[in-house]
């Protein structure tokens, strides 16, 4: 079975290798600010899913520069370029001035071939898409949604804060202005099986082939393998034993199923995640990364 990676679209795309730059950009999350609740969502991690993102202490401009001499000069070698993704916490949950600021930041970097957005599709207002829209027009944009289920009762337990018809409402105020729409979906959530998380996906890819192709959006999706971190309310619930994680075969089945709902342009940002190894409590195979990701390749090889 063939799907379209990240790799293969930024090759098609740029003719060269793209590297991603994550960025702490100094937002906040209305999930932590007591507009919806203080304590994030149950899985998420003090640094706000910005684990291995810069210093919101340093400009973005420093960010970058850092970010760059971290990959080291395998992009000097590929004559590549960087994609500035603005990771941490909810990053269009500020004004829309600061927003504009901190992006064309990025933007005017001469080595940054377009920036990807982390937030939550209940912070996207017509002003936020506005901004976006001039945005797309000087480099390409990514907007990167945080969904992770569509099972509403799990999205209650996780402490998702919105209902999900917002997540579609988002969608399509971003697919009219051409943007490239990234959804982020957790496998392995507690109290779902196998065919809730396969329905997650085949919502994914319902809402996505709903838009003609005279739209000029493109549609992704990352796949992540639920990390319990040291920390997290959720952290507690699996200390009480009150649900398992995966095992790395059962994991590799469903995200094998995963991309046989998939449309076959939609593009595959990630097949599984990393957990930061001095947090992460389970499930610990995940550490292995290159022997998770031969297997999966293996096991999608052979559907």
């Amino acid at each position: 079975m063939k799907y379209y990676s990240l790799n293969d679209y930024l090759r098609d795309k740029y003719g060269k290798k793209i590297y991603k730059i994550a960025i702490d950009a100094g937002f906040t999350c209305p999930n932590r600010d007591g507009t919806l609740g203080t304590g994030g969502c149950i899985f998420c991690s003090g640094a706000g899913s910005g684990d291995f993102a810069g210093d919101r202490h340093e400009s973005i401009t420093e960010q970058i520069e850092k970010g760059k001499k971290r990959i080291g000069n395998k992009a000097g070698r590929e004559n590549g370029g960087y994609i500035a993704y603005f990771q941490a916490y909810t990053n269009t949950y500020a004004p829309v001035n600061v927003l504009e600021e901190k992006y064309m930041e990025a933007i005017n970097h001469p080595e940054i071939v377009g920036i990807a957005i982390a937030t939550r599709p209940d912070c996207i207002s017509d002003a936020v898409v506005e901004l976006i829209e001039r945005i797309n027009k000087i480099k390409p944009v990514w907007v990167e949604l945080g969904l992770q289920t569509s099972c509403e009762r799990t999205a209650i337990y996780i402490r998702r804060g919105y209902e999900l018809p917002v997540f579609a409402n988002a969608v399509d105020k971003l697919a009219t202005i051409g943007v490239h729409i990234v959804t982020h979906v957790i496998l392995g959530l507690p109290g779902e099986d196998k065919e809730k998380m396969l329905n997650t996906v085949r919502y994914v890819a319902d809402l996505a082939a709903k838009y003609d192709k005279s739209i000029p959006a493109r549609f992704g999706i990352k796949l992540q393998l639920l990390h319990i971190i040291e920390g997290t309310d959720l952290a507690k619930d699996y200390y009480e034993g009150r649900f398992e994680c995966l095992s790395m075969d059962e994991y590799i089945d469903i995200v094998t199923e995963c991309l046989k709902l998939l449309p076959s342009d939609m593009v595959v940002h990630r097949l599984t995640g990393d957990g930061d190894k001095r947090t992460l409590i389970a499930p610990m195979w995940s550490t292995d990364k290159k022997r998770v990701l031969n297997e999966l390749n293996r096991a999608i090889a052979n559907v």
